[in-house]
């Protein structure tokens, strides 16, 4: 580990040293490069350097277990516990710091919500979850935007598409995607019984432009037709609804919430992008299994990563089987414990593959 830390600060060193390089200085993407390079690495350096000072002082501190002077002596053991545990600490710290990070965590995210097995009380779910993750992102101060729905006439989704803005929403909901699965009876369910749904979430981190290149001219093909909302009702006497296909994947996207045609365009855009990269950096590293497919499975009740079981009162994370008895709490937002839990298991099995 301390090997790696060295090479670290030495490459961080180099960054300093070509950061005020006139060269680099005059290249402004090879300067915007470099020093993102930096940033990503300062932390890191901070900790070692800190760490290699606490090292020297706790050497110096059994240096002088050896004193003749008993007081000395008394101070300096007295001290030690202190240091030792500091020094573990930022041990362990830099152990985390070491693990690759997402490249994605920064970023904001495409929310995709689809109501899975079960019918009209999947779609009830699939808007109560969708509503969870509003109350979350509200205590986190992020910006929610409604990209696309497709409600039913109950008060569900069928699907419904949202863009989340905010300081690293990515790395907080990344371990989101997957099959939801609510067990409870539902309110048109005479006999009492308990019925099993699902619903799909995939959680894909917004492209940016530079991310992925779409000749608009020669990959989309783009149509234009008349919203309507449920049951067919219409919504506004204009051609202003969307429906973006992407030639060369065979992707398309469909927006109509917008009453102008150019800003359900841009929405499209910016769904169509998210799925672009998303499907990009899954065939670049298949083994990391980012793609929809893989995320989201066919929405089959076997296949689930969270059990939401309301007679209980408790929701079960299936990949670290956790279990909490706060089901009530968790719809209203408050689903802290389960990400906490989730990001914590992944830096420990990440720790694995890295020592």
């Amino acid at each position: 580990m301390f090997q790696k830390l060295e090479d670290v600060e030495q490459r961080y060193l180099e960054l300093e040293r070509a950061l005020v390089d006139p060269a680099v200085i005059g290249n402004r993407k090879e300067y915007a490069r470099l020093g993102k390079e930096r940033a990503d690495l300062e932390e890191i350096v901070e900790r070692y350097r800190e760490w290699k000072k606490l090292a020297a002082e706790l050497e110096g501190h059994k240096s002088l277990l050896e004193e003749a002077d008993s007081d000395i002596r008394e101070l300096a053991k007295a001290e030690l516990p202190a240091l030792r545990d500091r020094l573990e600490s930022l041990e362990e710290e830099l152990k985390r710091l070491l693990v690759p990070r997402d490249p994605n965590d920064a970023r904001n995210i495409i929310l995709e919500i689809r109501a899975g097995t079960g019918g009209e009380e999947a779609s009830l779910f699939a808007a109560e979850l969708f509503r969870m993750y509003n109350r979350y992102a509200e205590e986190h101060g992020w910006r929610v935007e409604m990209m696309s729905a497709n409600p039913t006439g109950l008060g569900g989704f069928k699907e419904v598409i949202a863009l989340i803005e905010g300081r690293g929403v990515y790395s907080r909901l990344k371990f989101e995607g997957g099959v939801h699965r609510v067990q409870r009876v539902p309110e048109t369910e005479a006999s009492g019984r308990i019925h099993t749904s699902t619903v799909t979430v995939a959680v894909l981190p917004e492209a940016d432009e530079v991310d992925v290149h779409i000749d608009e001219v020669k990959d989309l093909r783009i149509d234009v037709y008349r919203s309507s909302g449920p049951g067919g009702q219409s919504v506004n006497t204009t051609d202003s609804a969307v429906r973006i296909t992407h030639l060369p994947t065979g992707l398309v996207v469909a927006c109509q919430d917008e009453k102008s045609q150019h800003k359900n365009k841009a929405k499209g855009l910016k769904i169509l992008r998210a799925r672009l990269l998303e499907r990009a950096q899954a065939e670049q590293q298949a083994e990391v299994a980012q793609s929809r497919r893989s995320m989201v499975g066919t929405g089959e009740r076997s296949e689930r990563i969270r059990t939401y079981n309301f007679p209980q009162g408790r929701v079960t994370d299936h990949r670290i089987n956790l279990t909490l008895y706060s089901l009530d709490r968790v719809m209203e937002g408050e689903i802290e414990p389960l990400i906490d839990a989730l990001i914590t298991h992944h830096q420990t099995e990440a720790l694995k593959v890295a020592s």
